[in-house]
């Protein structure tokens, strides 16, 4: 369920700054890195 609401919260944001034509504070490919960093830390520390 935590999922779910992150990825809702998440959409509303980048929908939020879609809409006022927000520039991103840093470039796409360096914030997926940064994203996927997040997520396999996160799985790590459920399995420890």
């Amino acid at each position: 369920m935590a999922y779910v609401q992150t990825l809702l919260a998440g959409t509303l944001v980048g929908v939020l700054y879609a809409a006022l034509r927000v520039k991103a504070p840093v470039p796409p490919p360096v914030a997926l890195a940064g994203l996927l960093g997040i997520l396999l830390g996160q799985n790590v520390l459920e399995k420890l």
